[in-house]
C-alpha cells in the first residue's frame, strides 16, 4: 500500500510503482519477473525496478552486519532481520554468512516463506493492474510457486535426493542469470531518464521502511 501511494507521489508509473512494490514486499527479482508477467509489464519496466531492488540489496548486504552488531542483535534476530529487510536471496545468505550458521538457517526460512507471497500476490496483480489492452485475456498463473513447493516437500520427505541438492543450484544459479541478463537487456536511455530516478526513490523510501520498521519489531519482541 505505501509503495503504490509512493508511487502515485512520484509519478513513476503503474508499471514500475507495481513491481517495484511487489520487489520490495517479497524478494526481489524473482517477484518483479512473476508480478512483470502477470501485469504484462514492458521490458524496460522490468529492467529499471530490477536495477533499483538490486542496488539496495548491495548496499544492504554490507550495511545490515555493522548495524546488527553494534545492536548486539543475536543470531535469531539477525537472521530474522535480514531474511525480511533484503530483497535478493543472494544478499540474504551473503550477510547472514558473516553472523553465524544459526543466523544463516533463520534467514533462510523467513526469506523462503517471504517468497510463498508470490502466488498471491501475482494472482492479484493479474487482474487488477493489467492494461486495457489487456482485457479477455487470462494473466498467466504462476506455475513455478507450485512447483517450488512439491520441490521442498520432495526434498522434505525424501533425503536421498539431497546427493542432488549442488546441480541442482547451479542450474538454478544460472538460469537466474539468464533471466538478470534477458531483463537487463530491455532497459534504454529513455526508460531511465523517464523513471529511472523515481524507482530509486521509491525503492529507497520502501527498503528503509521495510527495514525499520522490522528491526523496530524483532527488539520489540
Amino acid at each position: 500500500a505505501l509503495g503504490l501511494l509512493l508511487g502515485k507521489l512520484l509519478r513513476s508509473g503503474r508499471e514500475v510503482s507495481t513491481l517495484v512494490s511487489s520487489g520490495t514486499a517479497i524478494c526481489g527479482g524473482s517477484a518483479i519477473g512473476a508480478v512483470g508477467a502477470s501485469i504484462g509489464a514492458s521490458a524496460s519496466s522490468m529492467a529499471v525496478a530490477t536495477a533499483a531492488i538490486f542496488i539496495l540489496n548491495a548496499v544492504g548486504l554490507w550495511t545490515l552486519p555493522p548495524i546488527a552488531h553494534a545492536l548486539h542483535l543475536t543470531e535469531t534476530q539477525f537472521g530474522t532481520w535480514a531474511g525480511v529487510a533484503l530483497h535478493d536471496i543472494a544478499s540474504v545468505n551473503g550477510a547472514a554468512k558473516t553472523y553465524g550458521t544459526v543466523a544463516l538457517d533463520t534467514a533462510n526460512v523467513v526469506k523462503m516463506i517471504r517468497v510463498i507471497w508470490i502466488f498471491p500476490i501475482a494472482l492479484v496483480a493479474g487482474r487488477l493492474v493489467r492494461g486495457e489492452g489487456s482485457k479477455g485475456k487470462s494473466s498467466p498463473f504462476p506455475w513455478f510457486i507450485l512447483f517450488f513447493v512439491a520441490a521442498s516437500a520432495l526434498r522434505t520427505f525424501i533425503p536421498a535426493l539431497k546427493q542432488w541438492e549442488s546441480d541442482v543450484k547451479l542450474l538454478s544459479g544460472v538460469g537466474f542469470q539468464i533471466a538478470l541478463f534477458l531483463i537487463g537487456a530491455g532497459l534504454s536511455r529513455s526508460a531511465i531518464r523517464a523513471v529511472g530516478w523515481r524507482a530509486l526513490v521509491q525503492a529507497t523510501v520502501l527498503w528503509i521502511a521495510v527495514a525499520s520498521a522490522s528491526l523496530g519489531v524483532i527488539l520489540w519482541m
